[in-house]
């Protein structure tokens, strides 16, 4: 799923308690994509490292440097997400809603990331198996994705004002 659907999505299912919730779980619903090949395009920017062209879509993974699958492996997994929120629970005596933004991106990833181009590894490091889901940029996904956001956004919207009046 494409980064900017991921923060609305985390906000939307896990920040809808005030503005401060709603930008906590953007943030960690964009984070595991942004650890990652976030990471990859920053440092091509700032020309630290250099990277694969993607002037022609995806290109081989094998190009792609071995930092980005070893960030790509934690932050897309939900064994890895499990822990932390367990530990988080653990220091805060209470969970940290927001973090589900970073569960509901790997969920997400799951079925439409293809086994083509990185498949999402959610029970790393235990098991290295992949679902081959349906790429996002396809547009059996990418309008769906867009309507139901569309849709989530105005019943949010509708319950906050029948609420308030």
């Amino acid at each position: 799923m494409d980064i900017i659907s991921h923060g609305l999505w985390g906000g939307l299912s896990s920040g809808q308690k005030n503005k401060k919730m709603f930008w906590t779980a953007f943030a960690i619903g964009v984070s595991p994509d942004l650890f990652s090949f976030g990471l990859l395009f920053a440092g091509r920017i700032l020309g630290l490292v250099s990277g694969p062209d993607w002037s022609a879509g995806p290109p081989d993974p094998a190009s792609i440097p071995q930092f980005v699958d070893s960030f790509y492996n934690v932050t897309h997994s939900l064994v890895i997400f499990a822990l932390v929120f367990g530990l988080v629970w653990f220091i805060r005596k209470k969970p940290f809603i927001p973090l589900f933004a970073w569960a509901a991106h790997i969920v997400l990833d799951i079925f439409t990331h293809s086994v083509d181009f990185y498949p999402t590894p959610f029970l790393w490091p235990v098991s290295d198996f992949v679902i081959d889901g349906i790429s996002w940029g396809q547009p059996i996904i990418f309008f769906p994705n867009l309507v139901l956001l569309v849709i989530g956004f105005f019943v949010w919207w509708w319950s906050k004002k029948k609420n308030n009046t």
